[in-house]
């Protein structure tokens, strides 16, 4: 750890991050589901937000920061010192100083096995950035976190616009002010981070060519395969709903992923399949059943032949001693 990292302590302890982010999966009764962290700060400390390093945390968490978890907050990683590996739902993602993850509550995360990286950690909970009024319109753009991708990489000066932006947060959480007044200026910087992430990735996007009618149909697609994957395995059952012929359906898919329709939709499926396998005690028929299979032997092939391992054999592996 770093001379700057030693000299970050906090008069109301969120540094306590071995039990801010507890996993709420420990009584049977959870395992039925997908095991979470759930936003739990010691009683002490009682915003809804938190900024700590990474190095900090590695220090507290120990082996539990290598194992794949599944939160109920919404947490950004900006990696700062280092390059690194990270997992969101199961898909490499190699950072650098200046990449920034988004993960979205409900997405499963690692942070990899590598110990020579340092960054920062924002966590904060999904309700935490909605006020008690109607947001404006301009605020319900910097929520609609559904804009911004799940890995933004930051130039130079943009990753020090972030920097000071959570460096903000983290002295503001520091005031000694009463908690109403705290969390306002926090829902306030927080809002102003997300607007500008969200300006950062516009600009990118304004480089590249307008969004064409396939890509358009992709987008569509997109939303309704994971609205409906668990009930809806076949192509024809989203063309016919959103209006297109399979074949134009196809077509977008191709251009947008590179993949087929189907193999797209198998993805979507095996990802909660993976999900559940790993973060949940669920016997595999009923995980079969929570996602459209009838018969538990038809769920087996089919993640077999998509993942080129039986679904015990994949959970075998993701439960194996660190």
């Amino acid at each position: 750890m770093n001379d700057t990292f030693k000299t970050l302590r906090s008069k109301r302890g969120p540094y306590k991050t071995g039990k801010s982010i507890q996993s709420s999966s420990k009584s049977a009764k959870a395992n039925s589901d997908i095991g979470r962290l759930g936003y739990r700060p010691q009683a002490h400390y009682q915003l809804d937000l938190e900024v700590f390093s990474v190095a900090d945390l590695r220090h507290r968490a120990g082996k539990e920061m290598r194992i794949t978890h599944r939160y109920e907050f919404h947490t950004l990683v900006c990696v700062t010192q280092g390059k690194c590996t990270q997992m969101v739902d199961f898909k490499s993602i190699s950072c650098e100083p200046g990449s920034l993850l988004l993960v979205r509550a409900g997405q499963a995360h690692n942070y990899g096995q590598g110990d020579d990286w340092d960054g920062w950690n924002l966590l904060f909970r999904p309700e935490f950035v909605l006020s008690a009024s109607t947001p404006s319109r301009d605020l319900k753009r910097a929520l609609d976190l559904e804009r911004l991708p799940e890995h933004l990489i930051l130039s130079s000066p943009e990753l020090g616009k972030v920097m000071d932006s959570i460096w903000q947060i983290r002295e503001d959480t520091l005031i000694d002010a009463s908690l109403e007044d705290i969390h306002a200026l926090l829902r306030h910087q927080i809002h102003a981070l997300l607007m500008r992430l969200s300006i950062l990735h516009g600009q990118r996007q304004a480089q590249e060519p307008l969004a064409s009618p396939a890509s358009q149909r992709f987008k569509r697609f997109q939303q309704l395969v994971e609205e409906r994957f668990a009930q809806w395995h076949q192509v024809a059952d989203y063309a016919k709903q959103l209006g297109y012929t399979e074949k134009s359906l196809a077509r977008a898919v191709m251009a947008a992923m590179g993949m087929t329709a189907k193999t797209f939709i198998a993805a979507r499926i095996n990802l909660e399949a993976k999900r559940l396998l790993a973060h949940t005690d669920l016997h595999v028929a009923t995980i079969a059943e929570k996602l459209g299979f009838e018969e538990a032997t038809n769920f087996s092939k089919f993640f077999k032949r998509e993942v080129a391992c039986t679904p015990a054999e994949f959970r075998q592996r993701q439960r194996a001693p660190i």
